[in-house]
């Protein structure tokens, strides 16, 4: 047992060994969270509190996931004994679906498909078809995929979207209908109705709900400040017999709102559970003290948080550098030979360059590139996503659930059959009318007579080929499961019978050569499901819960992400870049505070990823649709004390202890900057406060735009609510409004 609890300091040790009633962990960046839930888990396991299949621990990635399995069984010195239960919520969910989704009594069956964000898209832009430009899909199933995470209806969720008018909800609602019937003819759930139907499932089944509170006795949710309602639900509800339940997370971390995290979760956790314990992790084990003094001089100045304030026995270590880039391709230059810099001098070196929005990674490739620096994006395209890994899994889906007519429909000719998209229409159409599957459609057309007439025969011919191929893929899937390697045999049949790994090797294309590499890997992967009792099922259901965060690769030098994406890791060497008004905050939420809480709290997750070193740049001026604009520093910049920072900038920045008001002029669009610049061009400029009258906009103040954000009034023509202003908007511009449509910031 002291093996187990060494070397956890006081809040840790409590953290660990209180094990009845609630707890909340309150556990700062860096602090050692993951650690204690592992233990805790093995600390139950060794003080047979609680036998390993018993306790649940929830995390947020596969990989974090496997991790955590791995460290207990270490703690624990053993292999022999069974595993704790740990997955992320949507597996969880898909866990206790398979099992008990007949209950339901909604038609679905064990044997359902899991359709991705991906496999989603698609067969909402099927239902749409040519109205695509009227209903844009992506923003139709961002509408579908809020309503099910906050577990409401979709009418109730549009309801509170002013931007749609009542013509654009009663079109949205009967394309989502029809979605929701084209999922439950295929018998597949989306990702969101994992979560969705498993609550509505505990919740309206008193057997099942006490069936699995239960059996999980010991439950711990670890990053609990980015979980959302559905996902709050699940708790309570597997809770529902007792109330030892251990939520470990951070509300300075919480940035999800996107995503529908809710951080009111984490704030009334007292609330939901009245005897809960709160413990307070704030020793942190990750940076160094200058650098966790700068995040905690920004996230300070939120207020909807709980109080907390991190400190570390770490040493002091270097100021935060600064850099101010005349342009964005200056900030890529400057970050790209600082990244050569560094690794001449420690070629292990690990770095990561985050930044707020994906679109800015462009600039950084580049230069790196050009410098022959190799690098990974986190977040690109993600390993499952590619089409040679989607067509292979969307034959393994077809052989388990024939229902499923997406999957039907993306290999139906891959590789090329003779089943062109007139032929695909027709099954579409006799499928439609007779309200069968694409599989029952091609069933009927290949055994009736009376459609031979209306198909040519060559199509006939190549439905029943693919027919005949479908069905003795289902039987050799159904042998193989007998065999020592039931899904890795199964996952190489594949390849190989479908004439999949021909047709690429035929092609003599060298990208052809890489896709049968990726194929290989998929194969490597299926090996770990070997042993597993539903194996097979497993594997494929993997391929669609997998996410982007389980693509990173430590053993990469250099990698480039979004801050979002960077959650949860550390790196000895992080640059912060596109510190702007506009950009980071983003102009998005520069309205609300709320929402600049979240800004800040991301930011606070940026800078906590370094351990060592931290540079943050910004540009004075960025391109946007084909024009150059001048930006502002970030408002979380001016948060931080300029004794914290060691500015390192090549021009005179707004840090510098000798900068005049000529050289701040130089660089930003400040009054001054603006009134000479004007007089340049020959136009006049109101100086005389008087001529506007009291409590008016001038030229010079901050005001706020619905659309744009916050800008800064260059010019004013005109009195009262008609006047025009010409505003500049970082990120957008010269905008000229009427002054009634802003008000002042």
């Amino acid at each position: 047992m002291k093996h187990i609890l060494s070397n956890l300091n006081e809040a840790q040790l409590q953290a660990v060994t209180t094990t009845e009633g609630p707890v909340l962990v309150l556990a700062g960046a860096g602090s050692g969270k993951t650690r204690v839930i592992a233990v805790r888990a093995a600390y139950l396991i060794a003080e047979r509190k609680a036998k390993p299949h018993n306790i649940l621990a929830v995390t947020f990635t596969n990989k974090a996931a496997e991790e955590m399995r791995e460290r207990i069984l270490k703690l624990l010195d053993q292999r022999n004994i069974s595993k704790p239960f740990i997955s992320t919520f949507h597996s969880l969910c898909a866990k206790i679906l398979r099992r008990e989704i007949s209950h339901l009594q909604e038609g679905y069956t064990s044997e359902f498909t899991i359709y991705d964000t991906d496999d989603s898209l698609r067969a909402i832009k099927n239902i749409i078809g040519a109205d695509e430009k009227k209903l844009n899909p992506k923003v139709l199933q961002r509408y579908i995929s809020g309503a099910k995470n906050l577990g409401i209806e979709l009418e109730e969720y549009l309801e509170e979207t002013p931007q749609i008018d009542q013509n654009q909800k009663c079109e949205i609602l009967k394309v989502a209908e029809k979605y929701q019937k084209s999922l439950n003819a295929a018998n597949a759930l989306d990702f969101d109705d994992l979560l969705l139907k498993t609550v509505q499932l505990l919740k309206y089944n008193d057997s099942i709900r006490e069936k699995y509170s239960d059996f999980f006795k010991y439950i711990m949710i670890d990053e609990y400040q980015d979980t959302n309602p559905m996902q709050f639900a699940l708790i309570k509800l597997l809770t529902s017999t007792h109330d030892n339940v251990c939520v470990v997370g951070d509300d300075n971390q919480s940035i999800y709102a996107f995503r529908h995290a809710d951080i009111r979760n984490i704030l009334d956790f007292e609330k939901h559970y009245p005897k809960a314990k709160v413990i307070k992790l704030e020793q942190n084990y990750r940076s160094t003290k200058n650098i966790l003094s700068v995040a905690e001089e920004i996230i300070k100045n939120n207020k909807n948080r709980k109080p907390k304030r991190l400190w570390t026995e770490n040493e002091e270590g270097e100021k935060v550098y600064y850099f101010n880039a005349i342009n964005a391709e200056d900030e890529a230059r400057f970050v790209v030979t600082r990244i050569k810099e560094i690794l001449q001098e420690n070629p292990n070196q690990k770095i990561a360059v985050l930044y707020r929005t994906n679109y800015q990674s462009r600039l950084f490739e580049e230069m790196l590139r050009k410098q022959g620096l190799r690098y990974r994006i986190v977040g690109a395209l993600s390993f499952y996503q590619r089409a040679e890994i989607k067509e292979i899994t969307a034959y393994l889906k077809v052989i388990l659930n024939p229902s499923d007519s997406l999957s039907l429909e993306r290999i139906i000719n891959v590789p090329p059959r003779g089943i062109g998209d007139a032929t695909l229409n027709y099954l579409n159409q006799i499928a439609i009318k007779n309200e069968i599957t694409l599989w029952d459609a091609i069933l009927l057309v290949t055994s009736e007579d009376q459609f031979h007439k209306e198909l040519p025969q060559r199509s006939i011919q190549a439905l029943k080929s693919f027919k005949n191929l479908i069905e003795y893929l289902q039987k050799e899937t159904a042998k193989l499961q007998n065999s020592p390697r039931p899904v890795s045999d199964t996952v190489s049949m594949i390849i190989k019978e479908t004439g999949y790994e021909k047709m690429l090797l035929s092609s003599g294309d060298t990208d052809d050569l890489a896709r049968l590499e990726n194929l290989e890997e998929l194969l490597n992967a299926s090996v770990s499901y070997d042993d597993r009792e539903n194996g097979l099922r497993e594997f494929v259901d993997n391929a669609s819960l997998v996410s982007s965060a389980d693509s990173y690769d430590e053993a990469e030098r250099i990698t480039l992400m979004t801050i979002h994406a960077a959650k949860g890791l550390e790196f000895p060497v992080v640059f912060l870049v596109g510190m702007e008004n506009g950009l980071f905050p983003h102009f998005r939420s520069m309205n609300q505070e709320k929402d600049m809480e979240e800004e800040r709290r991301l930011c606070y997750v940026a800078i906590t990823r370094a351990m060592k070193t931290l540079y943050i740049t910004h540009a004075t001026e960025r391109r946007s649709n084909r024009e150059t604009y001048k930006n502002e520093p970030s408002l979380f910049l001016k948060e931080i004390p300029k004794t914290m920072l060691e500015d390192i900038s090549e021009i005179p920045s707004w840090l510098s202890k000798q900068e005049t008001d000529k050289q701040e002029l130089k660089t930003y669009d400040f009054l001054e900057a603006i009134k000479k610049s004007l007089l340049e061009k020959g136009i006049k400029f109101a100086s005389d406060e008087s001529s506007f009258e009291s409590q008016s906009i001038h030229p010079g103040d901050y005001v706020l735009h619905k659309r744009y954000g916050r800008g800064m009034v260059l010019r004013k023509d005109g009195k009262g609510k008609d006047a025009k202003l010409t505003i500049n908007f970082p990120g957008f511009g010269q905008k000229k409004i009427l002054a009634k449509f802003v008000e002042k910031a």
